[in-house]
């Protein structure tokens, strides 16, 4: 760690990437599950997580909810908990002279020459960071990294590893490197060179070149953020493939135009709005659908059971559509493609009479259209 700054893989992390993770992403390990030791101090990633590395001399450090000592959801630097199992990855990509942390990830297999790829990973900057970066750098590469000192991977230090080939982007977001609560999915897509062995994640520019601001008005320290579930999949097969929904049906049932979807895992508890984690995984297939095709529009309709006022009830769904809205636009889903609406307990599924009906009336449902649909 920066020095002035205080096995298995789990099956809740699967089950959404059943059909497609296991399948197509090619990073091992992409959400920190397994370990060969449970962590108990800082800075200690490269020792304690498998197939993972640090390419510098960067503290990295590992956060597991199998920890007294480096355990989630609270840590020295604030309080994050883990969306996908029970552990995730932490570090520092802006600090007072030129420090730096990296992840060094290795991948299942080389990417194949021509391919499109997606690379995507959730993102969350800690409570007591003083700064915010703007831009997140991806570095794919032939050979393992391995580069003394603590300071940025700049292209000069790159190539001192003669016969290692590289493949680099940046990821600018304008919604992800400001949120001190929340997972934010950031990705970017590529075509791959066909030497892509290695993953190397972080920040890759000095201080001075690096985007960032305050987020605190006598910031002298860094930034530091949590990563988790890191994925690089085939983009055709992305775009193909079923998801966690259901075995049975198709994309294409799943996803059809013009007809109403309920999402099935999204159920509210009663008297609330809060979206649990099973929600936001679904969310996330419905997200990574629309995504490849900007002429889809998606119209959320929220319903609660019929306990309380008419008045109340039409807040309480109109607040769960909203919910669900926002979260598709912190995945990246353009605001002017969404719109959303509650129905309060005007359009029940299901009987009142019982607890198990009441539950399914407590649903958000979607409709992907060509258009904006919002008198549904």
């Amino acid at each position: 760690m920066y020095s002035n700054l205080p096995t298995q893989l789990a099956l809740m992390a699967c089950l959404f990437f059943a059909n497609t993770t296991i399948a197509q992403n090619v990073v091992k390990n992409p959400s920190f599950e397994e370990y060969v030791n449970c962590p108990k101090r800082l800075g200690n990633f490269d020792a304690d997580v498998i197939n993972w590395s640090t390419p510098t001399e960067g503290s990295t450090d590992y956060f597991n909810g199998c920890s007294k000592a480096m355990g989630t959801p609270k840590n020295f630097n604030g309080t994050q908990p883990a969306d996908f199992g029970k552990g995730y990855a932490g570090l520092y990509l802006y600090a007072p002279n030129d420090y730096r942390e990296y992840l060094q990830a290795e991948l299942s297999e080389p990417l194949v020459k021509g391919e499109k790829y997606q690379v995507s990973f959730y993102v969350s900057l800690a409570e007591r960071s003083d700064f915010a970066i703007k831009e997140f750098g991806v570095l794919f590469s032939k050979d393992r990294m391995n580069v003394p000192g603590k300071k940025p991977l700049s292209k000069k230090k790159m190539y001192q590893q003669k016969g290692n080939d590289y493949n680099f982007m940046e990821i600018g977001y304008s919604n992800f490197y400001a949120d001190t609560k929340d997972w934010i999915l950031v990705h970017t897509q590529f075509t791959a060179k066909g030497t892509e062995r290695f993953l190397t994640m972080g920040n890759f520019k000095s201080n001075a070149r690096t985007r960032m601001f305050k987020t605190k008005r006598n910031a002298k320290q860094g930034a530091y953020y949590y990563i988790d579930l890191v994925l690089v999949e085939p983009l055709s097969k992305i775009k193909t493939s079923k998801n966690d929904i259901t075995d049975l049906k198709s994309t294409e049932e799943i996803y059809s135009l013009d007809r109403t979807h309920v999402f099935e895992n999204l159920l509210f508890d009663f008297d609330k709005f809060k979206l649990q984690e099973a929600s936001k995984k679904e969310m996330l297939a419905l997200y990574k659908h629309v995504n490849t095709d900007t002429t889809l529009h998606v119209s959320i309709l929220g319903h609660t059971d019929s306990v309380g006022s008419d008045g109340y009830n039409q807040k309480l769904s109109t607040l769960r559509a909203q919910a669900v809205a926002d979260y598709l636009q912190k995945l990246g889903l353009s605001k002017d493609r969404i719109v959303s609406k509650g129905h309060g307990g005007k359009k029940p599924v299901a009987t009142n009479d019982n607890e198990n009906g009441r539950r399914r009336n407590r649903r958000v449902e979607f409709v992907i259209t060509k258009r904006n649909l919002i008198n549904k």
